[in-house]
């Protein structure tokens, strides 16, 4: 089987794309017009559309539907998200448990509109193991990220150990000592989803322009090189890649992630491996890896995202032979039964990360700005989550979601995020901290004391992730 370096997986099961939808070519008027074809910008659309049928809203694309993130991520569906403690640390557990709650919930409601809709997905509602799966110090890593989940204010129900007994009924890793079991995670094929969801907010009555790139975006405007569009809402969606506009550039930058796909593995390897149920997986790794089996019996991995000078976004799917190596390499560590499988697909794209790891979904009713972002990773839920989030806030609901501490309506709104350091300050940091993270991981793979060595570099590691949040 020959390897393809240079498209994902996912667009590969979608065998008959409809042609290019017509770009933007006049000026125009809108009730609400929405920058990028992605998970947010179609969420929002899809909920704005359903709770108020009356309002025109326009989709802008700079592709195709889904050419970002969007269209290409690892599949997962987290009931959780990345920097949730920074919103409720200071509140009180009855409010923690129904912030996390929410964010639980998510999973479910995702896979409810997607049956009630038709759109088929491949959504699988597995769970997710936090594996410690290769040394035995991920063990404390793990029941620590235990203990602050149910801090957090997440139900044990939701969030279990499981020891290395229970773990192998599930998923049968090379040293499966125990983990976590996350009862609320799904997994799905991005591109299937983003198109069914596309497909039916045109039904609905919203008009998606493709191939259509804003070049400036302002109040109650937003325009290309071939028209504009008046609005008196404008949505921001463009998450991981806002590089054309500056002032949300400056506070959510594009961190790369990159992803690998075996060939369909055969009946005996499953056995040996497991996932009859297909969770999603991950072990305790500062340098974050994420997997899971697919609906044909595939391997689907990605591990070690990057930070590229400048903060460019990743446009284009290819990666290099030395990438899918070191992601292969990773997976056979995990499954040893992996050794000679074949892997069919490598590609990659960019993530939205908030200097301070605050997702967030913000309208500024002075300016007619709305904007939702930084997910750090986990956008396939939040995205759905913060769509909703921000179709309550535009329609002015007193509803749950526009009560969250992560949704803002309001022109102040600079406490919820903040502006990352000019570069080379950005790029500098980022190579320290993934040459720190990655001798740690050497530490622990050597499984010998380090009575000095090991401690101060975790210390070390703790630290910046502190100066990062």
């Amino acid at each position: 089987m020959q390897l393809d370096t240079n498209s994902n997986l996912w667009t590969s099961t979608i065998p008959e794309r409809p042609e290019p939808r017509p770009r933007l070519e006049a000026n125009i008027q809108a009730d609400v017009a929405i920058v990028g074809a992605g998970f947010t910008g179609l969420w929002t659309a899809y909920y704005l559309k359903t709770q108020a049928p009356h309002l025109s809203i326009v989709v802008l694309e700079a592709g195709r539907v889904g050419h970002g993130a969007s269209g290409r991520n690892g599949g997962w569906v987290v009931g959780n998200l990345a920097g949730l403690e920074r919103y409720v640390n200071e509140l009180p557990m009855v409010r923690r448990r129904e912030c996390c709650q929410v964010v639980a919930d998510n999973v479910d409601e995702i896979g409810k509109v997607l049956e009630r809709e038709g759109i088929a997905a491949d959504f699988n509602k597995g769970g997710a193991l936090y594996a410690a799966a290769r040394y035995p110090d991920q063990i404390a890593i793990q029941k620590d990220y235990l203990a602050h989940l149910h801090e957090l204010g997440h139900a044990e129900t939701n969030c279990s150990w499981l020891d290395a007994d229970q773990l192998a009924e599930k998923a049968r890793f090379r040293n499966g000592y125990g983990g976590i079991y996350h009862r609320q995670v799904a997994t799905v094929n991005p591109a299937k989803l983003v198109d069914g969801l596309a497909e039916r907010v045109e039904r609905l009555g919203v008009t998606i322009h493709e191939n259509s790139r804003v070049t400036r975006l302002g109040q109650h405007e937003a325009a290309t090189d071939q028209g504009t569009i008046e609005a008196t809402t404008i949505v921001c969606a463009t998450e991981g890649y806002a590089e054309d506009f500056h002032d949300f550039r400056k506070h959510v930058i594009p961190v790369q992630s990159l992803v690998i796909a075996t060939e369909p593995l055969t009946d005996d390897l499953w056995q040996e491996i497991g996932m009859a149920e297909r969770p999603a997986f991950a072990d305790a790794s500062r340098l974050i890896n994420y997997g899971h089996r697919s609906a044909d019996g595939r391997l689907i991995f990605g591990a070690r995202g990057s930070y590229a000078f400048g903060g460019k976004s990743k446009h284009g799917m290819a990666m290099s032979q030395e990438d899918i190596h070191l992601r292969r390499d990773l997976l056979v560590d995990l499954f040893p039964v992996l050794e000679g499988v074949a892997i069919s697909h490598g590609w990659g794209g960019s993530l939205g990360l908030s200097r301070n790891f605050r997702p967030h979904g913000i309208l500024d009713r002075e300016s007619g700005i709305a904007t939702a972002g930084g997910y750090a990773g986990e956008g396939v839920a939040a995205a759905h989550l913060f769509g909703r989030t921000l179709a309550d806030l535009i329609l002015e609901r007193d509803s749950q979601l526009a009560s969250m501490p992560w949704a803002f309506a309001n022109a102040n709104h600079r406490h919820l995020i903040k502006r990352w350091e000019p570069e080379p300050l950005r790029w500098l940091a980022a190579q320290a901290i993934t040459y720190s993270y990655a001798g740690e991981e050497v530490l622990m793979k050597r499984n010998k004391p380090a009575p000095l060595i090991k401690p101060v570099l975790t210390r070390m590691n703790d630290f910046f992730a502190s100066i990062i949040e």
